[in-house]
């Protein structure tokens, strides 16, 4: 039985870096998982029902990535920021050795984590990651996001991304976006539950989409190179294509696994409960 909301028990840590604290909670027990929320720039709490579900068997810690209180609010907003971040998460934890479990731009992160940190990290499941291989299936998404959207709300959302990619909106034009087209991220639009309570930080997700842009055909070179376990758990009905991202990334990653569950959009323990804690049950048994 997973635990509910109420009954988890969360222990708050500050993780000390070179350029401000991150700040997190530690729950459950058992093989040791760090968890990545997605953005970049996006608040974490979204992500807190999947790492409850994970809990059940294991014990996972989630944190606040740099750009948004209760973390520092300063960059560097840069890869290899985000990965230093990570290490230093695991250095303050005192674990040498832990999943990695990242979702959507977590997930995109959790494979440059898996190629730097590799040796101290037991195994990576990359949650409807953005891809490794050619432009990461960004376009597409992005294309399929809109298409998605009601026809009511298409022209706003539109206006709005072509605002923020020119790196003119604020915050609050930020969040009117994500909310226009929050329901296109799920199998079923037209049931999907209501946006949670978010925040963005956009020169954190400006920052890091610039530096993960150029970095991506260095990212396509390495997946070779990583040698940790690696699997991808995508949801059959989401809006990011999975041919283009999860698993063209994972077919070249040696070893690597995917999987796709059917029904289920971006958010895929919200249409699926217990799929990533399955996943992270299959990536720790070695099959």
């Amino acid at each position: 039985m997973i635990a509910s909301v109420e009954t988890v028990q969360r222990i708050p840590f500050h993780a000390p870096t070179a350029f401000g604290d991150l700040v997190g909670w530690i729950t459950g027990d058992g093989p040791p998982v760090l968890a990545l929320h997605g953005g970049p720039g996006l608040s974490f709490t979204y992500l807190d029902p999947a790492v409850e579900e994970v809990a059940a068997e294991f014990r996972v810690a989630t944190f606040q990535q740099r750009g948004l209180a209760p973390s520092t609010v300063s960059g560097p907003f840069t890869i290899d920021r985000a990965v230093a971040d990570v290490d230093a998460v695991l250095d303050h934890l005192g674990w040498d050795q832990a999943y990695l479990l990242g979702h959507s731009w977590g997930g995109h992160l959790a494979f440059h984590a898996a190629r730097d940190l590799g040796p101290r990290l037991l195994g990576v499941l990359s949650v409807e990651p953005l891809g490794g291989v050619g432009d990461g299936a960004a376009e597409a998404f992005g294309a399929e996001l809109l298409a998605r959207t009601p026809p009511g709300h298409r022209a706003r959302a539109q206006e709005l991304d072509e605002k923020d990619t020119a790196g003119e909106a604020t915050e609050d034009e930020a969040l009117e976006a994500f909310e226009l087209v929050w329901p296109a991220y799920f199998a079923a639009p037209a049931v999907a539950p209501p946006m949670p309570p978010m925040a963005t930080n956009r020169a954190a997700s400006r920052g890091l989409w610039t530096d993960l842009a150029a970095r991506l055909p260095e990212l396509e070179a390495c997946l070779p190179d990583i040698a940790v376990p690696v699997g991808v758990l995508m949801g059959a009905e989401s809006p990011m294509p999975p041919r283009d991202a999860g698993i063209a990334t994972a077919r070249r990653i040696p070893n690597a696994w995917w999987t796709a569950v059917p029904a289920a959009g971006h958010f895929t323990w919200v249409e699926a409960p217990g799929c990533v804690l399955d996943a992270m049950r299959r990536l720790a048994s070695g099959s």
